[in-house]
């Protein structure tokens, strides 16, 4: 060999040797944990709004945290995920280390160009150096919790009047999202390697936490939570207090872990003033099971209507003025300019350019343009929002873990 390819091998080996001998020192259990819900958990913040977090002194630390020494979002360090969603009864998998590109998916497989709360938590789980993290994410749009996701717990899913006179809403089809999310976390937990090459079977892995983030079906869903008379005592959206502290005790029992820490991801859509007593009722029956004496120091609700960006949203406002002007002239509407129905489609085009001209300056226009990228149901699809988010779900779960200790 020689004296000089000897050395060149002997400091290769002890290369390897340090390295292997600092994995054997900081081997630690592989930190999973599960983030579910509906469209909001899935997220729609277009990659190209990470940029306009910056903007704002007050968030411009938090973008730094997501970008690299190349200004591009950072693959997380030590972190994977496994993502499963779908459309109708087509669900797959995606996984791989954390990056952006795990929000909402039309096919799991593929890089959606979006971000929902899982990145900045992830890269916030990486700064704990509590271990490899392993993310499993299970997310459905449009999907509630008083039937899609209903578990066990809850008892047999009451079909209403309405459901009965249009045959929906089948017994047997009750809980299948809760199900699905089950049996794939069941799945990756089985072989944690096969998603995380991190993973060391010596060490095994440990059931972190949990996160629940979803609401608007419930929310807007006037057939099974119906409107009480004026001036009712008591709160008409009570039931999803109830199915919700269900769901954590059948997590926990399902999945064998009965203190897992349990984020409630309270809906926020519309922020601090969204224009409803419904949304502001809901946000409350969604908070109560964190109030519960045996969730005491287990179970958090992390409010999320701070995270809205209120300047956003009242550029937002306007945009939907301008929405609603376009309908009610192309309905003739008895109160728009075009009640007596004279106007063709160009002149209804230009009417509306002016309108919106008026209402929203190019500056406000271009800061949307920035800074949106979906409607106020998905919380405008804005990158800000959903990144604090991640953030304020990590701490709180850290919060949670470190009590237990």
């Amino acid at each position: 060999m020689g004296w000089v390819g000897y050395k060149r091998a002997m400091r290769v080996s002890l290369f390897a040797w340090f390295v292997l001998a600092a994995c054997v020192v900081t081997a630690k259990p592989l930190q999973v944990y599960i983030l579910v819900g509906q469209s909001n958990m899935e997220g729609h913040a277009k990659v190209e709004t990470i940029d306009y977090i910056g903007e704002d002194p007050a968030t411009a630390p938090l973008l730094k945290r997501m970008l690299g020494s190349d200004g591009k979002p950072v693959v997380a360090k030590n972190v994977w995920i496994s993502y499963y969603t779908g459309i109708g009864d087509k669900n797959g998998e995606g996984f791989g280390p954390l990056t952006t590109g795990y929000g909402s998916r039309q096919d799991p497989a593929k890089d959606g160009g979006k971000i929902g709360p899982e990145y900045t938590f992830g890269l916030a789980m990486a700064r704990a150096g509590q271990g490899p993290v392993l993310l499993i994410k299970a997310a459905w749009g449009g999907k509630s919790l008083n039937y899609d996701f209903r578990s066990p717990g809850a008892g047999p899913y009451p079909r209403t009047k309405v459901d009965l006179e249009k045959d929906r809403h089948p017994l047997a089809d009750s809980g299948h999202y809760y199900r699905l999310m089950i049996a794939h976390a069941k799945q990756v937990l089985a072989n944690p390697g096969r998603v995380c090459p991190a993973y060391d079977p010596k060490e095994g892995y440990e059931l972190a936490g949990f996160v629940w983030l979803q609401g608007f079906n419930d929310m807007v869903d006037g057939n099974f939570y119906p409107k009480q008379p004026k001036g009712a005592a008591g709160n008409r959206f009570a039931p999803y207090s109830d199915y919700l502290a269900a769901l954590i005790r059948d997590v926990r029992k399902d999945l064998g872990a009965p203190k897992l820490p349990f984020v409630i991801g309270v809906l926020g859509v519309g922020g601090k003033d969204p224009g409803s007593e419904d949304n502001l009722a809901f946000r409350e029956a969604m908070a109560a099971p964190a109030a519960l004496p045996e969730f005491k120091g287990n179970v958090a609700a992390v409010r999320t209507a701070p995270f809205w960006d209120e300047k956003l949203g009242a550029i937002q406002d306007k945009k939907d003025k301008v929405r609603q002007m376009g309908f009610e002239l192309r309905n003739k509407g008895k109160r728009s300019a075009n009640a007596d129905g004279k106007m063709n489609e160009e002149q209804i085009r230009q009417y509306l350019k002016d309108y919106e001209a008026k209402l929203i300056t190019p500056e406000e226009a271009a800061m949307l343009k920035r800074g949106a990228s979906n409607g106020g149901y998905h919380y405008l699809g804005c990158a800000k929002t959903f990144a604090l988010m991640g953030e304020a779900f990590a701490e709180a779960n850290l919060q949670m873990r470190a009590g237990q200790k």
